[in-house]
């Protein structure tokens, strides 16, 4: 019983201390003219300023780090296609305990009529899941994994009605680009997979250093600049 509660009350440290946005690229999102940043029922929204192009994004965070981390990381994506990204709040910022949240987050955002699944690490890996199982009311039109995968209990290798875009990082150290790859064939044939050369996991986010992980061989702006430009390509061949 000792134990049970030692490991109850570690988890729970480990849980409560979340990675927190760096406030630097935070604030810089948020003054994009281009981009409108606001939270809305639980949630972290960018909508365009102009032109919307009636597709959103859910996107879940990886473990531990909290929506506002990747706001930075997905403005230009917003300015450049006119894509609504919703980055839900998850409890205790673990989609292992929220892999259903899209299904309320896409409320936010009404307006929007195609939907995209997508996540960071545990989160992509959490979001694969919840479209494979097909259970909720949304028709999801594709999945976006950043540093993260599919497990074969998805279910996705045979969806031919599923976009899907798979970017890894060459020196992500937590989840290494070959354990990537051998997970591959969990995914739709057609699915574009990518590898940004010098980057690490903590890159695809905007939260500082994670334990685990490599050193980068490129800047964060680089590493964001290039998956900026892949999943912009990505959306708009859409």
């Amino acid at each position: 019983m000792a134990l049970v509660l030692v490991a109850g009350a570690a988890f729970l440290v480990w849980a409560l201390t979340p990675h927190r946005a760096e406030p630097g690229p935070l604030a810089a999102a948020g003054e994009n003219p281009s981009v409108l940043v606001e939270r809305r029922d639980g949630a972290v929204v960018l909508a365009p300023a102009e032109d919307p192009s009636g597709t959103g994004v859910v996107f879940y965070s990886g473990a531990r780090v909290e929506a506002d981390a990747y706001v930075a990381v997905w403005a230009p994506v917003v300015a450049r296609t006119g894509v609504t990204v919703v980055l839900p709040d998850l409890r205790l910022n673990l989609a292992l305990l929220d892999s259903a949240r899209a299904e309320s987050a896409v409320d936010t955002a009404p307006e929007i009529s195609e939907w995209y699944l997508g996540g960071h690490s545990m989160g992509g890996a959490f979001a694969a899941q919840h479209v494979g199982t097909g259970e909720g009311a949304v028709e999801w039109a594709g999945l976006v994994l950043w540093a993260s995968y599919a497990i074969e209990s998805a279910d996705l290798a045979d969806r031919d009605d599923l976009r899907v875009l798979s970017v890894a990082g060459g020196r992500d150290g937590v989840l290494i680009p070959d354990e990537v790859e051998e997970r591959r064939p969990n995914l739709p044939e057609d699915a574009v997979i990518e590898v940004i050369e010098g980057m690490n996991h903590a890159q695809f986010g905007a939260y500082g250093d994670q334990a685990g992980d490599e050193e980068p061989d490129i800047t964060d702006d680089q590493a964001h600049q290039a998956l900026t430009e892949i999943t912009i390509t990505f959306l708009e061949t859409s």
